[in-house]
C-alpha cells in the first residue's frame, strides 16, 4: 500500500507539471503572434521582382548559362554580389533587391563581350533586356585600325618649302657636330 501512494503522487505531480508547461507555451505563442513584437523587431524593406533576359545581338536567340551578377550599391560603393545563371530561355529572376535601391548588373557569357550597367530599382516588377555582342579586335597604338585617325605621336613631316638639310658638296648638316664623319669618309664595304 505504501508503494502505490508514492507512485500515485509522482504521477499526479508529473501531470500537474505537464499541464503547467502546456499552458505557459500556449500563452507565450499567443504573445508572439501579436503585432507588438518589441523594440528589436524591424520589418524588412519591400523588394522588387527583377527579370533579366540575355539574347544574342545578331539574331535575338537566348544565351543559356550566362552569369548574371547583381552588385547592390550603397552610397555608390559595391556592397557584395549575387550571381545567377540564365536558363534555356536566356532568363533569370531575383526577388531580393530592395525597391528604391541602385544595382550594378554584370553579365558574363563565353564567346561574348562582358556587359555592365547600373540600374535604379524603382518598380515592383522590372524587366531588363540585354543583347550581347561578339568580341571585336582590340585597338592598338602599334597597328593602324580601320576607321581610326592616324596617331599624332609621330613627328610631322617637314614642309616642302623648307631649306635642304645638306649642300651638294656633302657638307655636314648644321645640327651635326663638327667632328662627325662625312658620308664619303666612311670606309667602303669589302667585296
Amino acid at each position: 500500500m505504501f508503494g502505490t501512494s508514492v507512485l500515485f503522487r509522482r504521477f499526479f505531480v508529473g501531470s500537474l507539471l505537464l499541464a503547467f508547461i502546456s499552458v505557459a507555451t500556449t500563452m507565450y505563442a499567443q504573445d508572439s503572434d501579436s503585432t507588438n513584437r518589441g523594440r528589436k523587431y524591424k520589418a524588412p524593406p519591400p523588394t522588387s521582382h527583377v527579370v533579366v533576359t540575355v539574347v544574342r545581338a545578331t539574331n535575338g536567340k537566348p544565351i543559356e548559362d550566362a552569369a548574371v551578377i547583381f552588385h547592390p550599391l550603397v552610397d555608390g560603393r559595391d556592397n557584395g554580389n549575387m550571381e545567377l545563371k540564365t536558363n534555356e530561355d536566356g532568363k533569370t529572376s531575383i526577388d531580393l533587391l530592395v525597391t528604391g535601391s541602385n544595382v550594378r548588373v554584370q553579365i558574363i557569357a563565353d564567346g561574348f563581350q562582358t556587359y555592365g550597367n547600373d540600374y535604379k530599382i524603382d518598380k515592383d516588377t522590372m524587366a531588363i533586356d540585354v543583347k550581347l555582342k561578339r568580341p571585336v579586335a582590340q585597338y592598338s597604338v602599334y597597328k593602324q585600325s580601320e576607321g581610326r585617325a592616324p596617331s599624332t605621336d609621330k613627328p610631322a613631316p617637314a614642309p616642302k618649302d623648307a631649306a635642304p638639310d645638306a649642300s651638294k658638296d656633302g657638307a655636314a648638316k648644321p645640327d651635326a657636330p663638327k667632328d662627325a664623319p662625312k658620308p664619303q669618309d666612311a670606309a667602303a664595304p669589302p667585296q
